[in-house]
């Protein structure tokens, strides 16, 4: 059973959210060369850079907050990389906590973007780092060609393949991580 959190007050939900990214950020993103905090706020601001709306600017930042939601309970691991299916546990969460839907949808998009990629683009594979290709096994794979097309009819399509392109990207050692208040305002004007 997932957790609910929609019942609490909207700076209780921002500060359960934050308190993640504050208490373990900093953990090892699943063999790659960056934190989890790190990686998560690169995505965000390839986001920013690339003049995107502060829904999707979040979405990128919130990406892969379900691997910071096994701190909350119970989930499957991925063999030692990271929370099996954590792009639907994190828009779950998200929903739960009150964001816009297209936030949550694209959080969960960036794992249906990989496997539409890799069967689009069989040199997208060979450009994965390990990591990645170790947990597209667990993702389901590569897209068959009928999930592809339905995948190429979501109207978040084109944004979605944006995101993990940002996602692939934001793995740089030694970027100065940017002020989590910015990304706290963001969802403070977001959250319901």
């Amino acid at each position: 059973m997932k957790p609910t959190f929609i019942e609490k007050s909207k700076n209780k939900r921002l500060a359960l959210i934050f308190d993640l990214y504050e208490k373990y950020g900093d953990d090892d993103y699943i063999g790659e060369p960056v934190s989890q905090i790190e990686h998560m706020c690169q995505s965000a601001q390839l986001a920013e850079k690339e003049g995107y709306d502060e829904e999707v600017i979040l979405a990128a930042f919130f990406h892969d907050i379900g691997h910071l939601c096994v701190h909350l309970g119970s989930f499957e691991s991925m063999n030692g990389y990271g929370i099996k299916s954590h792009e639907k546990i994190g828009g779950d969460f998200l929903r739960d906590m009150g964001f816009p839907e297209r936030i949550a949808k694209l959080v969960e998009n960036h794992v249906q973007a990989k496997r539409y990629l890799t069967f689009k683009n069989p040199a997208y594979f060979d450009k994965l780092s390990e990591a990645s290709r170790k947990t597209l096994e667990f993702q389901g794979g590569k897209m068959n060609e009928s999930e592809a097309k339905e995948f190429e009819n979501d109207p978040l399509f084109e944004v979605s393949i944006k995101m993990r392109n940002w996602d692939e990207l934001a793995k740089l050692e030694n970027v100065p991580l940017p002020d989590l208040g910015v990304y706290r305002k963001i969802a403070e004007r977001l959250i319901a």
